[in-house]
């Protein structure tokens, strides 16, 4: 079994092939438009909201069997019919054009594989066991997902604020990395999760003021030792 690269893509504007209309390729479908991908779909039936995304727009479908010319220029292809032949199939074409390539039910055909995933807003968590049992990464999933709430949403985006605002405002990466780290200890997540916006932006204004109170005399020092 080989192991894979766990890999964040950007598939903004990518062109996405899904191969197969059902329940399946419907939930791949509805997490390739969620990241922003350029979705089409090839198969003879599909499921009444694959219909739906295709006549607002929002995918484009062929209502007939795959064919070879369609998958060249693909960034990634999902097989996903019920019909394990055509998926190897699709896979071996897929391959063979330059693609990377995801099979339903078969990871040994694979070149990637999708986890089970948690999302917060711009926080993703990827559980993966190479295959071996997705029924236990569904199970880690869920036990996360109670731990993980959407509060981390909130406080992700505070500690994005904070980022920024530390870019502006301390030179050095090395000091901007210790006042990373202060934040997850402090009091920024309490505020997050309340939705106390004031109490968020004072406490980042705090840990600002804080690292560059200790970078300023961190410097002074250096200086009056080589002064000396």
């Amino acid at each position: 079994m080989p192991k894979y690269y766990p890999m964040m893509a950007d598939l903004t504007g990518k062109r996405c092939l899904v191969v197969g209309g059902g329940r399946v390729a419907e939930r791949k479908v509805a997490l390739l438009l969620d990241c922003g991908a350029a979705v089409e779909v090839v198969s003879p039936a599909t499921t009444p909201k694959l219909a739906a995304l295709a006549s607002t727009g929002a995918i484009r479908l062929a209502t007939r069997a795959v064919r070879s010319d369609d998958l060249p220029g693909a960034f990634v292809v999902f097989a996903a019919t019920d019909d394990p032949e055509v998926n190897r199939a699709v896979a071996a074409e897929a391959r063979e054009a330059g693609g990377l390539v995801n099979v339903v039910d078969a990871p040994e055909a694979c070149s990637f594989l999708v986890p089970s995933v948690i999302r917060r807003g711009d926080l993703t968590i990827a559980i993966s066991t190479a295959g071996g049992s997705p029924a236990l990464a569904k199970r880690l999933r869920q036990r996360l997902e109670a731990t993980v709430g959407p509060e981390y949403e909130a406080f992700l985006a505070a500690l994005r604020e904070l980022r920024a605002q530390a870019r502006r405002v301390i030179g050095d990466p090395a000091e901007r990395q210790t006042i990373y780290r202060q934040a997850l200890d402090s009091d920024l997540f309490d505020h997050a999760a309340r939705g106390d916006r004031e109490a968020v932006k004072a406490c980042i204004a705090d840990l600002l003021r804080r690292a560059v109170r200790t970078a300023g005399g961190t410097k002074a020092g250096r200086l009056g030792a080589h002064d000396r």
